[in-house]
């Protein structure tokens, strides 16, 4: 019998249907026992192994790599429990699990928003506004995720076998769906998934060595050969190639180690800028502390260096003594909201171009934003390079402006 991953929005029915899925085909839940193995086995809490996964980086991750080692101690744990058959995982837990694993079903619930909403009221007597923050949150966490884990949205139909969408179908509907997915041809247990899963065992287990290890690659195993992709740039790169090696090697049943330069792998730029004058100026402007901070690292990496204001009032206010140029900017803030700060800006700093980051915005306001000059419009969660590549869009224009 298959392993069946669920996923699913706030509002989306999650809960009942992965109930009723676990009840039809006699399935295991295990997201609690995957907490409470991980957490006696490793010594982290429940809520810091959780955290990793839905919240940002902890403000000392780089020195610390604790959201590393969180996720790599769940990936173990869970890979040495996908031993067994007929199981139910719900959460972001299940974005562990490799596609390699045939018989691991991966299924998102999902609706549209209209929807959501009139189920927040129907569920808890949520007003429109609670519901569309309580939403807006709960999908920021699982963005954090799915855009950590595959830099994808978690709403990204790529990343699933099977996508229900609930404003058009029932509870009933969706089990009886799952159910029969669960249990086709495609998706029992075969001597080869089998053996897919046995090798998810050892590469996570090698990932946890070179995480304990402070090293950094992608690994991928099969029959006791593991292969590390190094994807960032290193200095004095044999000898960390060593280091990995010797790391790998130090896990039970790993027979062979290559090290390779994966497909993302780049040596640094020293100067990404160097060809358009001085460096740009990006300032991201959005009310949701947790969820700004972290794009702004993603962007980091990407040689985006960026500054950060909370609300309309305090980006306002940064412009008077040192204006951007390009911002980001939400539409939904407390305060001073996102369309009139857009039309501030352009007004009193019309060369500054504005991109618009919303998680809620409607066509109205979509329209008004165009008409008051906004560069771009894109909706949350945004694809973290198609945003990069519209920020370096809206610098180019910027620079053009200056050079004429």
């Amino acid at each position: 019998m298959a392993i069946v991953l669920i996923h699913g929005g706030t509002f989306c029915h999650g809960d009942e249907v992965a109930s009723a899925v676990a009840d039809r085909l006699n399935l295991t839940p295990i997201d609690t026992s995957l907490l409470e193995q991980t957490s006696q086995r490793f010594g982290a809490t429940p809520e810091k192994l959780s955290r990793a996964l839905t919240g940002p980086a902890p403000i000392f991750n780089r020195l610390t790599r604790e959201r590393e080692k969180n996720i790599a101690f769940l990936r173990t744990t869970l890979a040495e429990m996908l031993l067994r058959d007929n199981l139910l995982l719900t959460g972001c837990a299940g974005y562990l699990v490799p596609r390699t694993i045939a018989h691991a079903l991966q299924v998102c619930v999902i609706a549209n928003m209209d929807y959501r909403i009139a189920q927040a009221a129907r569920e808890s007597g949520k007003s429109e506004q609670a519901a569309r923050k309580t939403i807006k949150e709960d999908d920021e966490r699982l963005t954090e995720c799915a855009s950590y884990l595959f830099d994808r949205s978690p709403f990204d139909s790529k990343l699933y076998d099977i996508v229900v969408p609930m404003h058009s179908n029932s509870v009933e509907d969706a089990v009886a769906l799952i159910s029969e997915q669960a249990q086709g041809p495609a998706v029992q247990t075969t001597e080869r998934s089998r053996r897919a899963a046995e090798d998810f065992v050892l590469s996570s287990r090698v990932q946890l060595a070179l995480v304990e290890a402070g090293l950094k690659a992608d690994v991928h195993a099969e029959q006791g050969n593991v292969v590390l992709l190094l994807n960032e740039y290193v200095v004095r790169q044999s000898k960390y190639e060593e280091q990995l090696t010797k790391a790998a090697r130090s896990v039970d049943g790993v027979n062979e180690v290559t090290v390779r330069l994966g497909p993302d792998y780049a040596p640094p730029s020293m100067n990404p800028w160097s060809d358009v004058g001085s460096p740009p100026k990006f300032l991201l402007v959005d009310d949701e502390r947790e969820f700004v901070e972290t794009l702004s690292e993603r962007l980091q990496t990407r040689d985006l260096e960026s500054a950060i204001a909370y609300d309309g009032e305090q980006a306002l206010d940064m412009l008077k003594s040192d204006s951007p140029d390009v911002m980001v900017l939400d539409l939904m803030m407390p305060g001073i909201d996102g369309i009139e700060v857009l039309r501030r800006v352009k007004k009193d700093h019309p060369d500054v171009e504005v991109i618009i980051l919303t998680g809620h915005g409607s066509d109205s306001e979509r329209e008004q934003a165009e008409e008051l000059g906004a560069f771009a419009y894109l909706q949350k969660p945004a694809n973290i390079d198609e945003l990069a590549k519209v920020m370096k869009e809206a610098y180019a224009r910027v620079n053009s402006r200056r050079k004429n």
